[in-house]
């Protein structure tokens, strides 16, 4: 079956070298996510014996500490797009033998139908039609099913990109002007349209609570730097940039980093909603 066009770039992306890096930094990016990953598991509750299914597992380190939380009497599944990451997630498993992974778009796979759990850490906000993704995820959970995931809330409350964003925007090329609803990382940032999709899809119940943390860039100035450059919006950002444009953006976010590394780690405020939903 053919991709519809956007899904493909986001399946070229993470299979390309996006995905490499992210299984090559896997350890230091789990460190990052640490604190977001303890209160989304504490939301979902993961009890011994359930069924549950990780969508957008990348590297699988929330798959494992599900498998953990369920048990052997237990299942959880662990899916994405990302061949590299899989690979990785799939190297960590060890003893689990209630826990596999799965490559798979999540937004149009035919999951069985026995799921008590749908969770997932940032990796429902991509979807290009979330209410059809919704409702296609919502078929794979018991009538008793529940929901829970985590996504980013606006970019102005989130410090670790508003800083380094604005920083080097004046430094590189233009960059295609992003809607409200279009898929990306802040997609799911207004509570009111998560609350629409996800009762369109077939849920209710739903909730959204507020997470405040701070994320770890680096432990040094330098470290935060490359991290920025190799992940996340601003390394999107310098895709298009000459050498010249990039060393500019890398000197303005140095400058607007410093007040953040006087002591170590360098921490940036991240805001994010955690979801919870039943299914109606």
């Amino acid at each position: 079956m053919t991709q519809p066009a956007s899904n493909k770039e986001q399946i070229d992306y993470w299979n390309g070298d996006a995905g490499k890096r992210w299984a090559a930094q896997q350890e230091r990016l789990d460190g990052m996510l640490a604190d977001v990953s303890k209160a989304v598991l504490k939301a979902a509750a993961p009890q011994p014996g359930e069924h549950v299914l990780d969508v957008g597992c990348g590297c699988g380190q929330t798959s494992l500490l599900l498998a953990d939380a369920v048990g052997p009497s237990g299942r959880v599944v662990g899916a994405d797009i990302s061949e590299p990451m899989l690979a990785r997630a799939k190297s960590r498993i060890g003893s689990r033998s209630q826990l596999s992974f799965m490559q798979a778009d999540a937004a149009s796979h035919r999951f069985d139908s026995q799921f008590d759990l749908l969770f997932s850490r940032f990796g429902v906000m991509f979807f290009t039609d979330p209410d059809t993704a919704f409702a296609n995820l919502r078929k794979s959970l018991k009538p008793t099913g529940r929901l829970t995931f985590v996504c980013w809330r606006e970019p102005r409350e989130n410090d670790w990109v508003r800083v380094p964003v604005a920083a080097a925007r004046e430094h590189v090329p233009p960059q295609p002007s992003l809607g409200p609803e279009d898929p990306g990382p802040f997609a799911f940032a207004n509570p009111g349209r998560v609350r629409r999709i996800l009762a369109n899809g077939g849920f209710d119940v739903i909730t959204m609570r507020p997470f405040d943390t701070q994320m770890i860039l680096g432990e040094t100035l330098d470290e935060a730097l490359v991290h920025l450059q190799e992940f996340g919006p601003i390394s999107r950002l310098l895709n298009e940039a000459s050498p010249s444009q990039r060393e500019a953006a890398a000197n303005a976010i140095r400058e607007a980093l410093a007040p953040y590394a006087k002591s170590s780690p360098v921490k940036l405020a991240g805001a994010t909603w955690l979801v919870t939903a039943k299914c109606g």
